[in-house]
């Protein structure tokens, strides 16, 4: 074995950048970089951040350069950033005594320039710095990070509640004019039976972030939620649409969209079906319900990568998350877990409307 110094550079600019890296020899052994596992957990709330296992795959993040102990002779190495970028899969061979590895990545699409930015409308659990990396290495432009009330077991097996990242919200700038990509922190906010909403870019937190269940009281409603999200500049999307009840399909967030309190309908990653929601999603554009759609990872634990079901919003003037939020609200946008494909109708993108005759 010996330590190598790898570093994976932006064809565009020469400089190193974040990727997602793997690195295996003849025999399928997995290598990894000082700081990341060749073992690690994929549950939910588990240790979430700077790994992921994609199918039968374990992958490591890097932020474009790594320190990683590696044998000589032949290997193989996978590099993937996202949809937009070539991704590197080849054999090479490491010289004894070889002590430094450059690759370079580089772009096939670069849907920035026309002013379309990428999104992962709903993250949990990952601290912001590795939600940063991990957006980077994955090409999104904008990581909405929603806090979220989970539970955990204490050391004597009691189920004890826990609310992770609470304490980043509006304690940084995560957000920096000019950088690749950025973090916003919002909210997930849950009831078990009548569903959930993800809270993007309110201006303070919306509490309570969940009520009801066995020990709670059913003295609030997701409307209410939905109007503090508004007074406080932010925008609501409406998480796992197909969630049902003992009682009912879908949930109050049905409502809230007949009453106007809906600003966006959410399609989530699923590794077989993704857009099983599409048929709902149709039934309330006939029923003249019309609400853009988000694409949300929905990443919880080291089993989904971020931004494998992302949000592409058109953005008009600056690039901040303001206008990304606005382009969203205005339904100027489209979702992908991979393809890409830009159109017009009479000069108009997705979120104009266009007038008909006959």
């Amino acid at each position: 074995m010996q330590q190598v110094h790898l570093r994976i550079n932006d064809a565009a600019t020469g400089q190193p950048t974040p990727v997602r890296l793997r690195i295996t020899d003849a025999e399928g052994n997995y290598y990894v970089p000082h700081g990341r596992l060749t073992e690690f957990a994929t549950g939910v709330n588990q240790d979430v951040g700077g790994n992921v296992m994609l199918g039968a795959k374990r992958w490591a993040y890097i932020n474009g350069a790594c320190e990683i102990l590696l044998p000589p002779g032949k290997l193989h190495v996978e590099v993937a950033k996202g949809p937009e970028y070539k991704p590197i899969d080849e054999d090479i061979t490491l010289i004894a005594g070889k002590m430094s590895l450059r690759l370079t990545i580089e772009r096939w699409s670069d849907v920035r320039k026309q002013g379309w930015h990428s999104g992962d409308t709903r993250v949990c659990f990952l601290p912001p710095d590795t939600a940063l990396l991990e957006g980077a290495a994955e090409d999104v432009a904008a990581v909405m990070l929603l806090i979220k009330e989970t539970t955990s077991q204490d050391a004597f097996g009691k189920a004890m509640k826990a609310i992770p990242n609470i304490d980043a919200f509006g304690g940084r700038d995560l957000w920096l004019p000019g950088r690749a990509s950025n973090v916003a922190i919002g909210t997930q906010n849950s009831h078990n039976d009548l569903g959930g909403l993800a809270l993007l870019n309110p201006h303070r937190i919306v509490y309570p972030l969940a009520f009801g269940g066995p020990n709670g009281k059913e003295d609030w409603t997701l409307a209410d939620w939905c109007d503090q999200c508004h007074r406080k500049k932010g925008l609501v999307a409406w998480t796992d649409p197909l969630h049902e009840a003992a009682d009912f399909r879908y949930g109050e967030p049905l409502a809230d969209l007949v009453l106007g309190k809906i600003d966006a309908f959410e399609v989530t990653f699923f590794e077989d079906s993704p857009f099983d929601v599409m048929p709902d999603y149709y039934r309330l554009l006939d029923a003249d319900l019309i609400v853009p759609l988000v694409g949300a990872s929905a990443k919880e634990s080291n089993g989904i990568a971020l931004g494998s079901m992302r949000t592409y919003a058109q953005v008009e003037g600056e690039v901040s998350l303001d206008n990304w939020i606005d382009g969203v609200r205005a339904g100027r946008t489209f979702i992908s877990n991979g393809p890409l494909l830009r159109w017009s109708i009479d000069g108009k993108v997705p979120g104009k409307t266009l007038e008909a005759d006959g």
